[in-house]
């Protein structure tokens, strides 16, 4: 149950990472630098929650789970 869970908040925080991170991308076409733009995403909390949404992901995926669970 934990890794359902762990697998859907990952996936969550994920959408919610990449959806603020490719909205942030308009910054580029008002004159920001690639690397202003890469520290704007940096220090913003909703773009690390892409990667926050990836670790839970990984976590969910390779975290050992127990020998008698009927995987459907």
């Amino acid at each position: 149950m934990l890794r359902i869970v762990l697998f859907l908040v990952g996936f969550g925080f994920s959408i919610i990472g990449f959806i603020y991170i490719i909205a942030y991308l308009n910054y580029l076409s008002i004159g920001y630098t690639l690397l202003e733009y890469l520290m704007l995403i940096m220090t913003k909390i909703e773009c690390l929650l892409a990667i926050i949404g990836i670790i839970f992901l990984n976590i969910a995926i390779f975290m050992k789970g127990e020998k008698n669970v009927l995987c459907l």
